[in-house]
């Protein structure tokens, strides 16, 4: 049987959990529709999803239709769940990208749109709400052609010839020499071979909550979207896209099988080493069912394996890049009862395995544990999950914008073993340079000491390059290892080894962070923080008032066009004014103004650098940190 993975998405509020809830009601997996406002839905199954209405986690259900079997992955629409999108992204043969028939195209319907076009992954756009005052579908296909695709095609037999005819010369000569021969279903193939190359986007019109429409837009999830024969023969590969515990703590991987096949007690490839699956659950009829086995092209659920999302099982078959920005906004979050801080930092820790780019720094010295997020819907969840799951009440600071340093010139700094100034028995020069991410190179022979101790060397170099001169992590850095020395190992007569004489891995992991951040001060740092791209729509007529709002927001436009009466700004805006200026455009703009941003990357801070409290011995400060390591020693 042939399976499509089918991603259901949409801007937040556009009706997408609903038709992922006649879709199963259509297809005979529920017996009546659940509600969003009543938190009935088959796939929010979270409390926090239910009493806010919102997806927030992505969920698999799957269902037959006609000799397909779809597993269908409702998708958040919130832009604070992003980075739960783009994971779900990651496995699609398909997609549906939902629009309101009221509101039209969205900030976030043209970010997804952008990003399912730039990853091939072929779409279906269903015009949803018809039902609702204010519909307008005819406006909404005009705003489709103009913002998301210029080959969107509704699904008028003449339209279709029209836009295939446009697409491919050939056909164009075939239809006028022998118009009788496209016959519907030929039609329907040639129009399926283009939507599977991402040059076609099919309109459907209809609504979720009646009914209309879903037996047309069903008709094109079938034969239009690509469903695979997947080849079960070759090496198994597969990538875990989402995480989850079972009430017994044991981890449960989401896994896309791409090729291949795994059964329970099977040990599979996983990374560097392998794991034991001890069981597996394929999605089958709305609900994961256990099973002995699991072959490519479906979506199952493995437990037994230590992993976390992006991992992959045996064979890498395609690099993905990432998709999305990480998270920009940074929060320290605080037990209300302070016994609970160490169970705090085990569940944050956990939250991390669900989702890898919810970062956490914690504080030893002023015991406080920082999380980084996407925006405060997100600090909402953490808040809930953390007060549902572990029955661990906290409050959170202020949030704040996380900046990334850049390396300004070159430095260099060397401490030699057997000096007065030096306590550890090993000697260790770094120099520092800008460079494409972060690179560790060697201008000492490998064989000049054991690998342990320059292995010790580089992980603590890319360890302590999270915190610069400033408190914020390095990018973009290249150090050298240019000096190397160790006393070898020292035993007594009686054979026991001397550490007072004999150098150790961890005199390389106590001395490089002093070298190296030696030579960061020597090279200089800027700090940048994080700036993203805006495109701003407005009335004409309220221009002047955007334009004092942006500058109040140190956003720069690059560009403004005026058409029909409407305005469209584009440039960029720093990261931490985003939030404000969506709060304050509504009244500058009499409610009629939208905002889309996406991350654009960084740029110089401007003024004085700010900087961020340090969370390890702080190696800036010689003999506070000495003071610090030997007394650990």
């Amino acid at each position: 049987m042939k399976t499509l993975n089918l991603g259901i998405l949409a801007h937040v509020d556009a009706g997408k959990t609903s038709l992922t809830e006649r879709l199963l009601h259509t297809a005979g997996i529920i017996g009546e529709l659940g509600s969003v406002d009543d938190g009935s839905t088959q796939t929010d199954t979270l409390a926090l999803e239910r009493a806010r209405g919102i997806t927030i986690k992505a969920a698999v259900v799957s269902f037959a239709l006609g000799d397909v079997t779809v597993n269908l992955i409702d998708t958040p629409g919130h832009p604070d769940f992003i980075a739960e999108v783009e994971r779900a992204l990651g496995v699609l043969d398909g997609a549906v990208l939902v629009l309101s028939a009221v509101e039209g195209v969205q900030a976030q319907t043209r970010v997804l749109m952008r990003t399912l076009r730039r990853l091939g992954v072929p779409v279906l756009l269903f015009v949803n709400k018809l039902d609702r005052r204010g519909a307008d579908p005819e406006r909404v296909f005009r705003e489709i052609a103009e913002k998301l695709t210029p080959t969107a095609v509704t699904m008028d037999p003449d339209r279709v010839i029209d836009l295939l005819a446009t697409l491919d010369e050939d056909f164009l000569t075939e239809y006028l020499t022998a118009p009788d021969t496209f016959t519907p279903s030929r039609l329907r193939a040639e129009l399926s071979a283009k939507v599977a190359e991402g040059r076609a986007h099919p309109v459907y019109f209809g609504s979720a909550i009646t009914g209309a429409g879903i037996d047309a837009l069903r008709d094109g999830i079938e034969n239009l979207l690509p469903a695979k024969e997947a080849d079960v023969h070759a090496p198994l590969s597969g990538t875990v896209f989402k995480v989850e515990r079972a009430p017994g703590g044991e981890k449960i991987a989401y896994v896309r099988l791409f090729t291949g096949s795994v059964a329970v007690r099977d040990k599979v490839p996983l990374g560097d080493g392998e794991g034991k699956v001890t069981a597996i659950s394929v999605f089958d009829h709305g609900s994961a069912v256990p099973s002995g086995s699991a072959e490519a092209g479906r979506i199952a659920k493995l437990s037994g394996l230590d992993v976390r999302i992006g991992d992959v099982l045996g064979a890498r078959t395609r690099a993905r890049e990432a998709l999305f920005s990480p998270p920009t906004l940074e929060t320290v979050v605080s037990p209300v009862r302070p016994t609970d801080r160490g169970a705090l930092h085990q569940a944050l820790t956990r939250l991390t395995e669900q989702d890898p780019l919810i970062g956490l720094r914690h504080d030893e010295v002023r015991q406080e544990t920082s999380v980084s997020l996407y925006g405060e819907v997100q600090k909402e969840v953490v808040q809930a999950t953390l007060a549902d799951e572990y029955g661990i009440d906290v409050t959170f600071s202020e949030t704040t914008t996380i900046c990334v340093e850049r390396v300004s010139g070159t430095g260099s700094a060397v401490e030699l073993i057997g000096t007065a100034s030096n306590p550890f028995l090993a000697t260790v020069g770094l120099r520092v340079e800008p460079g494409s991410g972060i690179s560790f190179r060697l201008e000492v022979e490998l064989g000049s000491m054991p690998y342990s101790f320059v292995k010790a060397v580089e992980d603590t170099v890319k360890e302590t390059l999270r915190e610069g001169i400033h408190g914020w992590e390095v990018g973009d850095c290249a150090v050298t290892m240019t000096h190397s020395g160790y006393y070898a190992r020292q035993s007594h007569a009686h054979g026991t080894f001397d550490k007072s004489m004999s150098s150790t891995a961890g005199d390389f992991r106590d001395l490089t962070p002093l070298v190296l951040m030696a030579a960061l001060r020597e090279a200089g740092t800027t700090v940048h923080e994080p700036l993203h791209r805006f495109t701003l729509q407005t009335p004409a007529d309220t221009l002047g008032a955007v334009t004092a709002l942006l500058a109040r927001a140190r956003a720069v436009p690059r560009t403004t066009i005026t058409k029909g009466g409407t305005a469209e700004l584009e440039g960029e805006i720093p990261a931490a004014e985003t939030h404000t200026v969506h709060q304050l455009l509504p009244s500058a703009t009499r409610g009629e103004g939208a905002m889309e941003t996406a991350f654009h990357g960084y740029r110089p801070v401007r003024g004085a650098a700010p900087s961020r409290a340090r969370t390890d011995h702080n190696p800036l400060e010689r003999k506070e940190y000495l003071l610090r390591v030997l007394r650990r020693v």
